[in-house]
């Protein structure tokens, strides 16, 4: 490894089947591990949990990792809490930064503290999270708020809220996340690839897609209420919903129990990430409307396969694409049902906005990301 800045990036908080948060945190690490490896002067050390070393030591080849933190999301946030700062001193030669990439940060700890804030989701609008998680994530807020030496903001929607509301006394930089182009990308990577893995997914020829958490954010009632206008003149066309169960599902479940296009609409649940580019590609139209987010990373992703997107308008998703695509009121499901109908449509319209889409994805790289990551270390470590 490398002689360079020690970082240590807290990373015991990604699930088994991330998504969000996590998927920014296994792209981050591997981003920065190839920077590691290819001259940076970086020393990355990943704190992972106890059983989930062999997933980080596959992500990030040129980082140290470390399996220090408990399973069990109880014990997990106590580890965070004591058993963190003392991870850090263990063996007497702490590194020069800690890296809290989902909110997180302890108390006290030896080393100045990075953390990045995905949205203020948390403070806006608890009704879409799990009480639980509102408690927590608010509390992390608040002490990032307070305590972090450098708080990195995924948009600049995300770290304008942020500074209104808690009036951080660190330096707040907004960093993008990236996309991985080797695997998104307008080319499957061989003839009939796509077609196989979406048949071996149970996916139909023609079809709608949402690729994201089933949750409240993500207005599925509002895309399923558009799918039904569309539905009835369109016989061959489906609705297709990637993405696992969440907290809050249940006004999804209420408006398929009622709906006369439900027998359309598939559930894949979650899906392998090796699976979402085919997914993209084959989509007639992809669907983004979310009420909110810090980011929106699958909406760039759709943009850089070259699938056609509607998205909300006033929203980061909408500016991240440029015009790139097609922006309606997320909460007018009339609208939204125009919109992908508009696409459906084609014509010279609907090609220049795949244009465009795939040179706006193009602004955006994992490693652009990672860097930009390393210089607020740096300046954290001052």
């Amino acid at each position: 490894m490398n002689a360079g800045l020690r970082v240590a990036l807290d990373v015991s908080a990604v699930p088994a089947e991330p998504v969000g948060a996590g998927r920014y945190t296994i792209n981050l690490s591997r981003a920065l591990s190839a920077l590691s490896a290819g001259g940076a002067e970086l020393d990355l050390e990943l704190l992972a949990r106890r059983d989930d070393s062999a997933r980080w030591a596959a992500v990030a080849p040129a980082a140290t990792c470390r399996p220090v933190a408990p399973k069990g999301v109880g014990p997990r946030l106590l580890w965070g809490e004591w058993g963190l700062p003392h991870a850090l001193r263990r063996e007497g030669d702490v590194p020069g930064v800690l890296h809290g990439p989902h909110y997180t940060m302890p108390a006290r700890s030896p080393v100045p503290v990075v953390v990045t804030v995905h949205d203020t989701t948390f403070h806006d609008h608890p009704e879409w999270h799990e009480r639980s998680k509102v408690l927590v994530f608010r509390r992390a807020l608040r002490r990032a708020a307070a305590r972090a030496d450098l708080v990195i903001c995924v948009s600049a929607p995300t770290a304008e809220r942020f500074v209104e509301i808690y009036r951080p006394s660190a330096p707040v930089r907004v960093i993008p996340h990236g996309v991985d182009h080797e695997r998104f990308s307008p080319l499957e990577p061989a003839l009939g690839a796509d077609l196989a893995c979406c048949r071996g997914l149970g996916v139909p020829e023609r079809y709608v897609l949402h690729l994201g958490t089933i949750e409240p954010r993500k207005n599925l009632t509002g895309v399923v209420a558009a799918f039904e206008r569309l539905a009835t003149a369109d016989t061959d066309l489906e609705l297709v919903l990637v993405g696992r169960e969440a907290w809050g599902s249940a006004a999804l479940d209420a408006a398929l129990r009622t709906s006369p296009a439900a027998g359309r609409v598939r559930r894949l649940g979650y899906v392998r990430d090796e699976a979402l580019p085919a997914l993209l590609r084959r989509a007639c139209v992809v669907v983004y409307p979310a009420l909110e987010e810090g980011f929106g990373l699958p909406a760039l992703e759709a943009l850089a396969c070259g699938a056609p997107l509607v998205t909300s308008e006033d929203s980061v998703m909408a500016k991240n694409a440029a015009g790139a695509a097609l922006a309606v009121p997320a909460r007018d499901s009339g609208l939204l049902a125009e919109a992908i109908a508009a696409v459906l449509a084609g014509g010279p319209e609907l090609e220049r906005r795949r244009a465009l889409g795939l040179e706006v994805a193009a602004r955006y790289s994992w490693e652009a990301s990672a860097e930009a990551h390393v210089a607020a270390y740096q300046a954290a470590a001052l």
